[in-house]
């Protein structure tokens, strides 16, 4: 009973620290996973941790629960545009990082080739986590920021598929270069396909049961992402691609008690995370760091100012992005718990340098995330991409009421809607359809016959569930349909 008294009061106090962690965070311009793992470190300076199996297993279940609500809030409207440039920083991006940092591990730590290029295959991709944290909060430019998620949400698959290959590589020397070609193929495209299958019975399931409280629904939809990144794994395609494809396509149809859904993954995942990051900060000793200092150091400069650029403006060579903005991709490279989740692969599967290659790789998530995560706003601004217009989208959730036919649709009007600047006793919504309130400018109004509606004002509509397309159409028109 003691052992549990001690692991519940660990538990508390890395979750209260945590929390209160972010918030200095934010002060202080820095992503709180620096603070995550700084906490882990110096909570083993107090106790000893060396599970790797299990940090493993947290890690990739904080990583489904972070693309599922990353993938959730993504809007399709904004991601579909992008889908070229995201995609080609997500493969051929990764795979030029993979090469250019592997051939300088090569000579900085004395590795051989494949040891190389695993550690350039472990730091390669762009992190979900950090970079949801880090732009979530920021006035940048939509199109960047559509396009980093985009690249950080897809690029883990690239990344856990040249990682497994290599040590592969490493244990059987004469494995076929392609096997592993058609095994990436495969990985996609099982990932993609049951994504979507999932999704789309996913949505089917939550809009159609009928619980007794609606506190189940989002346990539900968390453990529908958990069992499309199990089901495509055993079936032997990419589970995190699988999780990332099915969360955009939930998140951008209709949802019933999507808010209280979205808020729960939200806050899940900043639990995952923070007890992820304090895992990963636990396996690691300070003492052990020192001995790759200056070579870490090497490493992360390589990583940061030549291989990030150079992948960048050579699978973005024909886009149409400007100087300023791939510079700002560039640097916009953030790493964190994918490369340090990855670096336990080594370790469970008994390479020798896995030492090395795990402490090299926490040393350049530091540096990454400390220096680039930092210094993004100040760049932004720099290039003149803080900022942008009305993006032009509409938001809808859907809030259900009970085991009943009715339910309240709250509707984010977008420019080029047709209902705006319409008196509502102009408008021919459904019969026994109802808006029973405005916000606008923070402030609730009331609702009358002469209201008028302006852009960007949220209504929320009162109706049954069979005329929610009707309604709709009324206020919105093709400019819901053009958002997904």
């Amino acid at each position: 009973m003691e052992l549990i008294g001690a692991l519940l009061f660990l538990l508390s106090v890395m979750l209260i620290i945590g929390v209160l962690a972010t918030k200095f965070s934010s002060r202080l311009g820095l992503p709180a996973l620096i603070l995550f793992l700084l906490g882990g470190m110096i909570l083993n300076q107090f106790m000893y941790f060396e599970n790797v199996q299990l940090t493993q297993f947290i890690g990739t279940l904080a990583l489904i629960i972070i693309l599922f609500d990353g993938g959730t809030q993504t809007k399709w409207g904004k991601m579909r545009p992008i889908l070229g440039p995201a995609g080609s920083l997500a493969t051929l991006g990764v795979l030029i990082t993979t090469f250019v940092t592997g051939a300088a591990a090569m000579y900085i730590l004395d590795f051989s080739l494949l040891e190389g290029l695993l550690l350039g295959a472990i730091i390669g991709s762009t992190d979900a986590a950090a970079v949801f944290s880090v732009l979530g909060n920021k006035n940048f430019n939509k199109r960047l920021t559509a396009t980093l998620e985009a690249e950080s949400g897809s690029n883990d698959p690239m990344a856990v598929f040249l990682t497994v290959t290599l040590i592969e590589m490493i244990q059987i020397p004469d494995m076929s270069i392609w096997a592993a070609v058609g095994s990436f193929f495969q990985q996609m495209g099982l990932g993609l396909a049951i994504g979507l299958i999932l999704g789309k019975i996913s949505i089917y399931v939550i809009n159609h049961i009928k619980l007794d409280t609606s506190s189940l629904y989002p346990i539900l939809a968390m453990g529908a992402a958990i069992l499309t990144y199990a089901a495509t794994d055993y079936l032997g395609g990419s589970g995190l691609l699988a999780v990332y494809v099915m969360a955009v396509f939930v998140g951008n149809n209709d949802l019933t008690h999507r808010f209280s859904i979205l808020r729960f993954n939200e806050g899940f995942a900043w639990m995952m995370q923070i007890i992820m990051f304090t895992l990963l900060g636990l396996l690691v000793f300070p003492k052990q760091l020192t001995n790759v200092f200056w070579d870490g150091i090497l490493i992360a400069i390589i990583l940061m100012f030549i291989a990030r650029p150079v992948a960048v403006f050579i699978s973005m060579l024909f886009m149409k992005y400007n100087l300023k903005q791939k510079l700002f991709i560039s640097w916009a490279g953030l790493k964190g718990a994918v490369p340090i989740v990855l670096a336990t692969y080594p370790i469970i599967e008994g390479i020798e340098s896995h030492d090395l290659i795990f402490n090299t790789v926490f040393f350049v998530v530091l540096i990454s995330a400390l220096v680039q995560g930092s210094t993004l706003s100040w760049l932004a601004e720099k290039l003149g991409l803080s900022g942008d217009d009305d993006d032009g989208h509409a938001s809808i959730e859907l809030i259900n009421l009970g085991n009943t036919d009715s339910e309240i649709m709250k509707i984010t009007i977008p420019k080029r809607a047709p209902a705006i600047n319409t008196s509502l006793i102009d408008l021919t919504l459904p019969e026994d359809t109802l808006i029973i309130g405005i916000t606008r400018d923070k402030k609730l109004l009331i609702p009358t016959g002469s209201s008028v509606i302006e852009k960007g004002d949220t209504l929320y509509v009162l109706g049954d569930k069979e005329s929610r397309k009707k309604a709709k159409l009324t206020l919105l028109g093709n400019t819901e349909r053009s958002e997904k």
